[in-house]
């Protein structure tokens, strides 16, 4: 789907040629900027900031709305249609950053420059978003109607009848959510408001943060007497951490506002061109050691659950120089069929990097699998320049081995291997693509194994390639095993986060982590039971509920890296300038999914979809649905209720009633035992034959287009003009003869079907 976006965008940009933009213009309808080489195109074209196109079907419409011109005659169709990038006269971009989390806002105008004032479009909104980034909200005002989105229960999306086209709303990409909004006028006005979260990125004791808004040069007005103002608004808490300090910035930010634990920023101009840079900052935590604290909040009213929140927090401090664990670590991994390709390589690279990485004193093993198992070695290896050598050149030499997807025995094996370790931490890393069909059974085991275990239990960190996988089932498992859970949807990103998963893993600074007073507090519930270790390279967030008074005084207990006992106090605040209930949703939304799936609790899936409801987040028991409403006038108000022409004639329809859309399921799902039987490789997509009625349309429409591969062509309209009239009738012969192939070869379609039969 990027790539059909990316070349609708590009024949977009060829169509825009079209538009006559008048003498006193800044910027040409093009971009000034090289075309890129073929490889690249895809991320060329995509958005890397928030974006609006018009999407263009029938070529004829695309005009200046305020000074029509000459255009010649166009015949054909855009198929699939072209995608003009609006141009914006205002950006707003306004960041709420509140620990590890952060709430973007944009607000844009933007207007259809580019289709005649007779004509209307639909257009396209596209939100590239950040650091797992998650879309809340779109916000449209057009003149006479507004559209917004908003999540309703899975029960009552089953009574909205019209259902949206995957292309009309969904993620292009994981972190690029698109919705088109239905038939807008040529040259209005479009103001729209997008809001999403995303996470900072930690490092050394510095918190990073990066949000897409870099602007092409072609959005820019071309009319240099419109007026472009852009604003950027950063509002920082960091809970309850002082002496936090602005390190770097990407936009000459002005500070307004500075308190121990929070400050504020504006930038605001007039510009010539819209900023073609992201919006990045930021920010360090004046500690060296490790140190956390406790956030309290009462819920909100609109909150089903009216017990208070907890909030735990540890972070490990900028002293990099403190002693990590030694480690055992054991790689399992999926070599079915469907693995076969980049998601394989971009494994086996990663694994070598994460080798690279381990002390002379730590150890290693590899344990390949499909059907069958396969084990680099017999016992644990030390990581010595030799054994990591062999290592990377048994990874190299396997191939996916065919077969289906039989983890419980791989992880069984790896589970042996680390059951008598002592003055280490045990690692196991399970990464595949595929669902299997004992999943439960799996989580099961394993926490009775763990739990039964005299020495430290091995932590297992989950790694889910491609949507096949099921995702809470890894989620879940990792819970248990007191690990992280990543996934990489993006077949490009799975090198990246696979050694960021790597990374973080082996640079564990604090381990068998406690809350004194959780586990024996009946009126405290944690979300997730099992705390996981507190790593160098990230802070640790546990969230919870809790009823009645919360402790006074709390105390983090856990075990360094040097095997010393560490205890710390953690501060208690109650706080009001910080939502809770926003901050933790995504975290609580994903434990609770994964543990709803594990125990295939109604109740926790009715909370799950009331949670995701009321912070706007997307989950698995919600879906996302676009509500559009008209401005009513004073003859519609006058009118009162009508009633409704189909159906029931003694229905009565409320004129201002909103009509809602359901999209497309935005999330993810549990799993696709069939794709992973079949060993369908992620990413792969079903091509749909088109139907006769299509086939109709594109043979009879396009059928110049296949010839010439373009819909317009300017040398061919000024050629005709110049031949003679004998030249002119056999051309029209040829066209004609070509026409009435075409419609042949549809019609033949269409009459006795897609086969031919």
């Amino acid at each position: 789907m990027a790539d059909e976006f990316a070349n609708a965008v590009e024949d977009g940009l060829k169509l825009a040629k079209r538009v006559y933009l008048g003498k006193d213009r800044a910027v040409m309808a093009a971009p000034k900027p090289a075309a890129p080489p073929v490889q690249f195109l895809s991320d060329w074209y995509l958005p890397s900031a928030p974006m609006v196109y018009a999407v263009i079907s029938d070529p004829r419409m695309v005009d200046n709305p305020d000074m029509p011109s000459y255009q010649p005659h166009v015949h054909g169709r855009c198929d699939p249609p072209a995608l003009i990038p609006l141009q914006m006269s205002g950006v707003d971009l306004e960041v709420d950053c509140y620990g590890d989390t952060a709430f973007v806002q944009v607000s844009g105008k933007w207007r259809v420059h580019c289709v005649m004032g007779s004509r209307s479009c639909h257009c396209r909104i596209a939100v590239p978003m950040g650091h797992q980034g998650s879309i809340l909200g779109v916000e449209v005002d057009i003149p006479g109607k507004s559209y917004s989105t908003e999540l309703v229960g899975v029960e009552e999306s089953n009574v909205i009848e019209k259902l949206a086209r995957p292309q009309d709303g969904g993620f292009l990409k994981p972190h690029i959510f698109t919705l088109t909004i239905p038939q807008v006028d040529g040259g209005t006005n479009i103001g729209i408001k997008l809001r999403w979260s995303q996470k900072l990125s930690y490092n050394e004791g510095q918190f990073s943060l990066t949000v897409p808004f870099g602007f092409p040069e072609y959005v820019t007005p071309a009319v240099k007497k419109i007026s472009k103002k852009e604003t950027i608004r950063l509002n920082v808490n960091s809970g309850i951490a002082t002496g936090i300090l602005c390190k770097a910035t990407s936009h000459p930010l002005k500070e307004i506002n500075r308190q121990a634990e929070k400050f504020s920023f504006l930038y605001e101009a007039e510009v010539l061109t819209w900023s073609n840079t992201d919006f990045s900052f930021s920010y360090s935590v004046s500690s060296s050691n490790i140190f956390g604290g406790i956030l309290l909040q009462s819920p909100p009213l609109y909150d089903c659950d009216q017990r208070d929140m907890f909030c735990v927090y540890l972070l490990p401090g900028s002293q990099k120089s403190r002693k990590v664990f030694t480690k055992e670590v054991v790689f399992v991994v999926d070599l079915s069929d469907s693995m076969q390709g980049k998601p394989l390589e971009a494994t086996k690279t990663a694994i070598s990097s994460a080798l690279s990485k381990l002390g002379p004193e730590d150890s290693f093993n590899i344990i390949a699998f499909s059907s069958e198992t396969f084990l680099f070695s017999t016992a644990m290896e030390l990581a010595s320049e030799e054994a990591i050598e062999r290592a990377t050149t048994w990874m190299s030499m396997k191939s996916t081995m065919g077969g289906g997807t039989n983890m419980s025995i791989p992880l069984e094996k790896a589970s042996e291997m680390l059951s008598n370790t002592s003055g280490s931490v045990p690692m196991i890393f399970l990464i595949t693509d595929g669902a299997v069909e004992d999943e439960r059974n799996i989580c099961d085991s394993m926490k009775k194994r763990l739990t039964n275990q005299e020495s430290l239990p091995p932590r297992i960190h989950t790694f889910g390639i491609g949507s096949f996988c099921n995702h809470y089932f890894l989620r879940m498992l990792a819970m248990i095993g007191r690990g992280d859970f990543d996934a990489a949807c993006d077949l490009d990103l799975i090198e990246v986060k696979l050694q960021k998963l790597f990374s973080k893993a082996l640079s564990t600074v604090l381990a068998d982590i406690t809350i004194d007073g959780f586990s024996d507090n009946e009126q405290i519930e944690v979300y997730s039971s099992c705390i996981p270790d507190l790593s160098f390279e990230g802070p640790l967030t546990i969230c919870g509920r809790y009823q009645g008074s919360f402790p006074d005084t709390v105390k983090a207990t856990g075990i360094l890296g040097d095997l010393s006992n560490f205890v710390m106090d953690l501060k208690v605040v109650r706080t009001k300038d910080i939502p809770l209930d926003r901050v933790l949703a995504r975290q609580q939304i994903d434990l609770l999914t994964a543990q709803a799936w594990f125990s295939e609790n109604k109740q926790l899936e009715q909370k799950v979809a009331q949670l995701s409801i009321e912070t706007c987040n997307i989950s698995e028991y919600t879906r996302m649905v676009l509500v559009e409403k008209n401005k009513l006038d004073k003859v519609n108000e006058s009118s009162g209720a009508l009633k409704v022409k189909r159906g029931d004639p003694h229905k009565i329809r409320d004129p201002g009633a909103p009509k809602k859309v359901l999209l497309q399921s935005l999330s993810v799902g549990f799993g696709d035992l069939t794709a992973t039987a079949e060993n369908i490789r992620p990413g792969a997509e079903e091509q749909k034959l088109p139907d006769a009625a299509e086939a109709f349309m594109r043979a009879t429409s396009d059928c110049c287009g296949r010839m010439c591969n373009q819909c317009c062509c300017m040398c061919c309209i000024q050629c005709c003009s110049k031949m003679n009239d004998q030249c002119a009738i056999l051309l029209t012969q040829i066209v004609t003869a070509l026409a009435f192939i075409g419609c042949f070869e549809c019609c033949t379609l269409c009459c006795c079907g897609q086969d031919g039969q």
